[in-house]
C-alpha cells in the first residue's frame, strides 16, 4: 500500500513539474520573441527615473557643444551605461574660450582619436563629490591621465584653470559643470 501511495505521489509531482516547465518555456519564448529596441542604454525611454549624465547634458542649453562632441566621438553609449562616472562638463562658453577653429578641427573624422582623448580627460570612473574633494587630490581620468583638484576658500578648481560652478547628481554618477576645457598633458 505504501508503494502505491509513493508511486501516485511521484506521478502527481512529475505531472506538476511538467506543467511548470511548459509555462516557463512559453514565457521564455514570448520574451525572446519580443521586439528589442536598437541601440544601447541611451535608447531607453524613461521619463520617471533619474537621468544619466548624458541625458542631463542633452537637456542643458549650456552644453550643446559638449553633446555634439560626445556624439562625434562615439562616447554617448559608454557614458549612458551604469558607471559610476564623474563628468567635468565644460559649458559652451568654455569651448568658446579655445582658439578659433579648435572645436571645428576636432570634430573632423581624422581627429577622432584626439577628440576622444580630450573628452575622456573629462571623465573619472568613480563618483567624486565636491564636498569630499581635497586640495592637491589627484584623480585618474578615463584617458589614463590625471587631473589635480585645488580647493581654496571653499571653491573647487580642476588643474588650477577650471572652476566647478555647479554639481548635478545623475543616476550613473555626477556632473561637475566647469568654466574651462581641460586639455590633457602634452595637448596644451
Amino acid at each position: 500500500m505504501k508503494r502505491i501511495i509513493y508511486l501516485a505521489a511521484l506521478g502527481v509531482s512529475l505531472l506538476l513539474l511538467s506543467c511548470n516547465n511548459s509555462t516557463t518555456t512559453t514565457e521564455q519564448t514570448s520574451v525572446s520573441d519580443a521586439a528589442v529596441p536598437a541601440g544601447g542604454q541611451e535608447s531607453v525611454k524613461d521619463d520617471e527615473s533619474a537621468k544619466d549624465v548624458v541625458k542631463i547634458a542633452v537637456g542643458s542649453k549650456d552644453h550643446t557643444t559638449l553633446v555634439a562632441a560626445l556624439k562625434q566621438a562615439d562616447l554617448v553609449t559608454s557614458l549612458s551605461n551604469a558607471g559610476p562616472f564623474t563628468v567635468f562638463a565644460p559649458t559652451n562658453a568654455a569651448f568658446d574660450k579655445l582658439p578659433a577653429g579648435t572645436v571645428e578641427g576636432l570634430m573632423k573624422s581624422d581627429k577622432l582619436a584626439d577628440l576622444q582623448n580630450i573628452l575622456q580627460y573629462h571623465v573619472a570612473v568613480a563618483v567624486y563629490k565636491t564636498e569630499n574633494m581635497k586640495d592637491g587630490q589627484v584623480i585618474g581620468e578615463a584617458n589614463g591621465d590625471n587631473i589635480t583638484i585645488n580647493v581654496k576658500d571653499g571653491k573647487v578648481m580642476v588643474n588650477g584653470t577650471a572652476n566647478i560652478v555647479a554639481s548635478i547628481p545623475a543616476s550613473n554618477g555626477i556632473i561637475h559643470v566647469i568654466d574651462a576645457v581641460l586639455l590633457p598633458p602634452g595637448k596644451k
